[in-house]
């Protein structure tokens, strides 16, 4: 049975993020809030972990997952990043944003989106998940949490998610009741940005 934790979305609680790492770097796998809603997580060299999302979602082979990132410093570590993407990132960051860029050496090959060798990798605007991230020191292997046969989960009562999945992850975190709102994915691949979803992020600084 998962662990449940009560974090305040503004001032979180350094013992339980503290602990939340813990549990992270210990193989688990959880769910926490975004700015984007609540998504499912994992550190990224546990392939294992992943697995177990990928069970929990029933996701086909080949699913894009996302790199969960505190700042530029880390998107610079995992993804070629050009001068114009650089400054196009660092203007809509924090935000409800996931960016497409070429891989670097440094992501594991099973992370890599098809033949392209892309990532989609993210900074959110979300205390919890900011202090999360800065507490780990790397980044979280992310989805969203859409369960199988939902287009999206429509409860965004983590208490409602603790009753569907307090069996399959290792912590919930109780960050709030968030809506559901994709991110606009943007792909910053070449010198001029392709909207390839439009989200609840502006499309207009990328037009």
């Amino acid at each position: 049975m998962s662990q449940f934790f009560y974090i305040h979305p503004e001032n979180p609680q350094v013992r339980l993020i503290n602990q939340t790492v813990e549990i992270l770097r210990k193989g688990g796998v959880i769910v926490y809030p975004t700015d984007s809603g609540y998504a499912l997580g994992c550190i990224l060299g546990d392939k294992q972990a992943m697995d177990r999302i990928i069970a929990i979602r029933q996701l086909p082979e080949g699913h894009n997952f996302t790199l969960v990132c505190r700042d530029l410093s880390e998107l610079s570590h995992y993804a070629t990043v050009s001068n114009v993407a650089y400054r196009l990132i660092k203007n809509n960051t924090p935000g409800r944003y996931t960016f497409i860029l070429t891989a670097t050496k440094e992501l594991p090959r099973r992370l890599m989106t098809s033949k392209r060798k892309t990532v989609g990798l993210r900074v959110p605007d979300n205390q919890i998940a900011l202090d999360l991230l800065s507490a780990l020191g790397e980044p979280i292997l992310s989805c969203s949490l859409m369960l199988p046969g939902e287009e999206y989960l429509t409860q965004s009562d983590p208490e409602e998610i603790r009753e569907r999945l307090e069996h399959q992850v290792d912590l919930i975190i109780h960050g709030g009741y968030l809506g559901q709102d994709p991110t606009t994915v943007v792909d910053l691949t070449e010198d001029t940005p392709v909207i390839l979803r439009e989200g609840s992020g502006s499309t207009a600084p990328f037009i």
